[in-house]
């Protein structure tokens, strides 16, 4: 069974309550009637329901089941205004922009929802920044207890590959810290790890990436990844994990003897760190691309509760994808 499968199959045994607030999207209406055929989600949107359907409508898709938010009609507008007003009242908030915030950005509004328990995670980005997604998380959500820094990973299911987790790996950071450091990296790899474990249930063997294996080039970026291999180490020894290692020597046993003798992670890595966005970014676009892997993602990690962003060149089949992972997130909160 393919990976996305066996995450639909954990969606359905605990049905959790997801918010697509991209209304106007397309893909986010054709994705949403699949969700609700597939029994992996209860799906709330948030707009005008006359509108929404229409959209139904027009592209020939089945909305049966549900659930419209309208922030003009609904009940708890106010008190979901006040609570904004109350979060960021310190940062210059007032109550007349925290109405405005929630009558025109429908992201937030999820959010909100969210963080009073009226959902239990939300997915967007698919025609948004990922800042639009990310910023009010960060500011209404916080970070989860005992998190570092919040990063963005892709789960990366390639076919018919003999590497990884049968063919599944964890890239991150791929979509939000640009240029981490090394404690910063170490500390991707550490929640990377521990996202690697929850959704795919396999055992995490963390490779911390570079243009260098074992000192095979000497530069300040390979430096970089040494360093931040060093403070996983200490910080994180229940980690199977090394570096730096080349992508070939990290995952390929045959080049990982050759050019990686006497490590266990060499070889036989499935959670990839990349030393920056550019890198992972890049990686993960090639492997989508030219291997026709499915990508699922930008998932977030270190948010109090799950959010989610979309690529914006994303499919209606990836959104349907991210909310199952969304919602399997969600059963472990």
């Amino acid at each position: 069974m393919a990976f996305i499968d066996l995450m639909k199959e954990k969606a359905k045994q605990d049905v959790m309550t997801i918010i697509l607030p991209e209304s106007n999207d397309k893909r986010t209406l054709i994705a949403a009637a699949q969700v609700l055929k597939e029994k992996t989600a209860d799906l709330i949107m948030i707009g005008k329901e006359e509108k929404i359907m229409d959209g139904a409508h027009w592209l020939e898709v089945d909305l049966t089941g549900l659930k419209v938010v309208d922030p003009d009609t609904d009940p708890k507008f106010d008190h979901y205004a006040e609570t904004l007003f109350k979060l960021r009242e310190k940062k210059g908030m007032t109550l007349e922009k925290a109405q405005e915030i929630l009558k025109t950005d429908y992201i937030t509004y999820g959010v909100m929802m969210v963080k009073e328990k009226d959902a239990d995670g939300l997915v967007a980005g698919a025609c948004h920044a990922t800042a639009d997604t990310l910023r009010p998380a960060l500011q209404i959500l916080k970070t989860a207890p005992g998190t570092e820094l919040v990063s963005g990973f892709f789960i990366m299911d390639v076919p018919n590959c003999e590497f990884g987790a049968n063919g599944t790996f964890l890239f991150a950071d791929c979509g939000l810290n640009q240029d981490p450091t090394s404690a910063e990296l170490a500390a991707i790899a550490d929640s990377s790890a521990k996202s690697f474990r929850a959704l795919v249930g396999e055992k995490p063997i963390v490779a911390m990436l570079s243009h260098s294996t074992k000192g095979s080039a000497k530069h300040a970026l390979v430096d970089k990844v040494v360093e931040a291999t060093k403070i996983a180490n200490e910080k994180y020894p229940q980690l199977d994990l090394d570096g730096e290692l080349q992508l070939d020597a990290a995952i390929v046993p045959s080049v990982a003897k050759a050019k990686a003798k006497g490590s266990e992670v060499a070889g036989h890595a499935n959670v990839l760190i990349f030393p920056n966005l550019d890198c992972g970014n890049i990686g993960y676009k090639l492997v989508q691309r030219l291997a026709k892997a499915e990508a699922y993602g930008p998932m977030l990690q270190g948010i109090a509760r799950p959010v989610n962003d979309l690529s914006r060149g994303c499919s209606a089949e990836d959104i349907v994808g991210v909310v199952a992972l969304t919602a399997v997130q969600a059963q472990m909160a």
